[in-house]
């Protein structure tokens, strides 16, 4: 299991802070960008901290505020109060061992779920906590580290393709759920490929290898499903209430819910298919086990009847007429080299070579 994730399960076990304590989380120092726009204009920027906002927006105006890194307390406290985001959910966004979920509370929709990316050197699957804080006009992100799934959104915002920049805050937030659910095929995609390479490794020539890596593969798929299960709940409830479930975006909300079932769906064949992979290596060794049995057990026939006639002259009696005839010994190697022929030819007969 990797180093990171082990964190997060640990951080998940620990007992609840306070409610009104929230514990900074882990990572590089904090990052603020903001996003603010409307159909015909965009502005991007990075600010050194929030006293940097502008004081108001313009009529028709959307903003994105993106948190990157969890480790600055004091950040994380301004912006709650700032924004009057309710203490038990700044808890949730530093506590980043949090299940998907949704909440709608008076003045705002709360999202959390798993973004998750594919590590082509470790060849491992990469988790990272997302949290959106979904308000009227403005959309509050909160992730662990620098490096997300966000960079096409902000390509179509910047050049202001599509109905995006037409749109308000809800419709961002729903293009950036989207993003995510999208990275969930890209995974598969990904693990996919790996499955087929151990397919090809099974049908030639399995080692201990394959199998530890078939046991890790199956380990990413359980904590896929993990994830993908409340992702589901999660979509659903936006779906069901919440700004995300009237207007034009509840249409796009019931498309990524098919595409989360589509998710759930690839990863219980995917873990299916590990199952069955696991299933043929271990058939796939017990054969060449059985092979290599079968060739010692007829090395070890054929020698049966050879050691009988070595042992019967490699007696000590004084009395054995061929001890003393000129081609005795000779006669003897014959005699076993037939005996071993023959055998051969009747085991190949009857199949069993």
């Amino acid at each position: 299991m990797p180093r990171n994730r082990k964190k997060r399960i640990s951080r998940h076990l620990q007992m609840s802070l306070p409610p009104r304590e929230a514990a900074p989380g882990e990572g590089p120092g904090p990052e603020i960008n903001l996003i603010h726009f409307t159909e015909l204009s965009f502005t991007e920027k990075r600010l050194s901290s929030l006293e940097d906002l502008p004081e108001f927006f313009e009529e028709g105006e959307t903003a994105w505020i993106d948190i990157t890194g969890l480790n600055d307390n004091a950040l994380l406290m301004d912006t709650a109060e700032r924004f009057g985001i309710h203490p038990l959910v700044l808890e949730d966004i530093c506590n980043t061992g949090q299940r998907a979920k949704s909440e709608d509370y008076d003045n705002y929709q709360y999202t959390v779920l798993k973004m998750v990316t594919w590590d082509e050197e470790s060849m491992q699957v990469e988790v990272e906590q997302v949290s959106m804080v979904l308000f009227p006009k403005v959309l509050i992100t909160f992730q662990e580290r620098p490096g997300d799934l966000f960079e096409p959104v902000r390509q179509r915002l910047r050049k202001g393709k599509g109905r995006l920049r037409k749109e308000g805050a809800d419709y961002l937030a729903y293009s950036l759920l989207d993003a995510i659910v999208d990275g969930y095929f890209l995974l598969l995609e990904k693990i996919g490929d790996q499955v087929e390479v151990l397919e090809g490794e099974l049908l030639s020539a399995p080692e201990t290898g394959t199998a530890a890596r078939l046991h890790e593969l199956r380990r990413e798929m359980i904590f896929l499903r993990k994830a993908a299960w409340p992702l589901r709940e999660a979509v659903a409830s936006l779906e069901r209430s919440g700004p995300l479930s009237g207007g034009t975006t509840a249409v796009y909300m019931r498309d990524l819910y098919d595409h989360v079932i589509q998710v759930i769906d690839g990863i219980e064949t995917i873990r299916d298919i590990l199952s069955g992979m696991l299933d043929i290596y271990l058939s796939t060794v017990s054969n060449r086990m059985n092979e290599i049995m079968k060739v010692l057990t007829v090395i070890a026939t054929i020698f049966i009847p050879l050691t009988f006639i070595a042992g019967v002259y490699g007696m000590n009696f004084a009395l054995m007429p061929e001890l003393q005839w000129k081609w005795g010994y000779p006669a003897v190697l014959a005699v076993m080299a037939g005996t071993a022929l023959w055998m051969l030819a009747f085991f190949r007969r009857k199949g069993w070579l």
